[in-house]
């Protein structure tokens, strides 16, 4: 629903600029968000739309131009005085205190009180009748550190709307749920601008944009290249073509139908089972094969046995039951690094917890879990002018966005975070990787990138066990589809015959 035009936009930037160093990150960006409406701005990785969302969020002070809230122009010195002005924000990384309660999370730094003390009893209802109005349920004595990626968002949205926001950004908010998860968020997004909340939604999903968007903003290389474009008017072509400044070309084809009984395995799991802990999912007579040249989806909604089952085949987990083999090598009594000499590659499931030092420069990341490996090594020592040579070439290759080798990690975009880690597992040409949401988060230009990548190495031979909630991504890439539930197999697919639906049904319990 959009408001009249004699209504003051409930939150407009006019021009803005910021620039880090002479690297300028915003030229003349303008944003109009109406009341009662939900506007996306798009733009690929890289493309300035953080520092747009920090200099709304009071996180970063711009160096030009102008913000009005309701029509009244605004300085923000911080995230709380943005908050006082009524705006929200959930980032795409979350925000949380690991080592506290979903419920002091949600209330940290406004703690209703009374004579001092906590109100606890006033807290958890507060908490509940947000999580009741959004529709999301969450567990508030569970500990943060505890819940998965899907629940900690939860969390993050929740903490927002509880603090009466009325103006909400939303950084990648469907980054990790899965598609019954995500129209129920929009369904809860669109009751609130029923009620006049205004809603800015940051999103690399075409799909996502113009199911939910009124209105549309692509940024490109920190300049506004189109503004305020009603849904009615956009597609999926055009918008992609405003990211970019290009057509995006067609991914390479996959090539199924082979005959994988007669192609050596490079993965197999087998008859692996893991007991349940307070902080983990058990696993239950899990076998899985992957043929050298194969892709193999893994479906599930999070939480059911995913992160287990990585853990296992990394070794990171070596308490279950059951084999674990690399190209035909049992490798269950070797950690980590010597499963990596085995032909075994990671993508992680989260970028920033577990694949990278967001504080070490790029070529330190890019050795990451490879430090003994050639070239990065000499006599036991690391080479750090092999290394570096060897991440410039790297960086080059995947088209990863950065001034220099010795810039920290941290200062990439999302889609250039996840580009450096992909490129640096299948740099060593692995027998088996194992990719976990390889393309959360990205853009479509990044996506499409990433997928070829994996096709190209596939195609030469590398078997692909791959985890994703995004049930296009499985669809599209894999040459057969699992599905786990509550840490069991209940259900094998093939693309050719499977949908979203009959996924989602198996996602949910209804094939075991």
């Amino acid at each position: 629903m959009i408001t009249v035009d004699k209504e003051p936009y409930a939150l407009e930037a006019v021009d803005l600029r910021k620039s880090f160093t002479g690297v300028v990150a915003n030229e003349r960006v303008s944003l109009r968000l109406r009341p009662g409406s939900i506007h996306a701005v798009m733009g690929e990785n890289g493309a300035g739309k953080s520092t747009l969302m920090n200099l709304l969020y009071g996180a970063l002070s711009p160096d030009a131009g102008r913000l009005l809230v309701q029509g009244t122009e605004v300085t923000f010195h911080s995230p709380r005085d943005a908050i006082s002005a009524g705006i929200g924000m959930v980032h795409q990384h979350f925000a949380l205190a690991d080592n506290l309660t979903v419920l002091e999370n949600l209330i940290l730094g406004d703690e209703p009180r009374r004579l001092g003390a906590i109100q606890l009893d006033v807290a958890r209802a507060r908490a509940e009748a947000t999580c009741d109005e959004v529709g999301i349920s969450l567990d508030l004595d569970a500990r943060v550190g505890d819940l998965n990626v899907a629940d900690r968002q939860r969390v993050e949205i929740v903490k927002a709307l509880g603090r009466g926001a009325r103006i909400l950004i939303l950084d990648e908010p469907t980054a990790v749920l899965v598609p019954s998860e995500v129209d129920r968020l929009f369904s809860s997004l669109r009751k609130l601008v029923k009620a006049g909340l205004a809603i800015l939604f940051i999103s690399h999903k075409l799909d996502e944009v113009l199911g939910v968007a009124d209105e549309i903003t692509v940024i490109r290389r920190g300049v506004s290249v189109a503004e305020s474009i009603p849904r009615e008017k956009a597609d999926r072509s055009s918008l992609a073509t405003l990211m970019v400044g290009q057509s995006i070309g067609e991914i390479g084809i996959r090539r199924r139908g082979r005959t994988m009984s007669e192609v050596p395995h490079a993965l197999e799991v087998c008859s692996v089972s893991l007991p349940a802990s307070a902080t983990a999912s058990s696993l239950s007579g899990i076998e899985i094969r992957v043929a050298a040249g194969e892709i193999v989806g893994v479906a599930g909604i999070e939480g059911n046995g995913q992160t287990e089952l990585i853990d296992v085949i990394c070794g990171l987990r070596r308490d279950g039951t059951g084999r674990v083999r690399v190209d035909g090598v049992t490798v269950n009594r070797l950690g980590p690094t010597a499963r990596r000499r085995s032909g075994l590659a990671i993508i992680p499931e989260d970028r920033h917890r577990q694949g990278l030092l967001l504080g070490a420069p790029l070529w330190e990341n890019r050795i990451l879990g490879w430090q003994s490996f050639a070239p990065n090594s000499r006599h036991g020592f690391i080479d750090r002018s092999a290394a570096k040579a060897d991440t410039r070439r790297l960086l080059a290759k995947h088209d990863v966005r950065a001034g220099d080798v010795d810039v920290r990690a941290a200062a990439l975009s999302g889609g250039n975070q996840q580009k450096l880690i992909v490129g640096r597992e299948l740099a060593s040409e692995p027998r088996a990787l194992v990719a976990a949401h390889p393309t959360r988060g990205v853009d479509i230009a990044a996506q499409h990138a990433i997928w070829s990548e994996l096709i190209a190495h596939t195609e030469r031979g590398m078997g692909t066990l791959l985890i994703s909630a995004d049930l296009d991504e499985l669809l599209y890439l894999s040459d057969r589809i699992i599905v786990l539930f509550e840490g069991r197999i209940v259900a094998e697919m093939e693309p050719s015959s499977a949908d979203a639906v009959s996924l989602g049904l198996a996602m949910t319990g209804a094939a075991a």
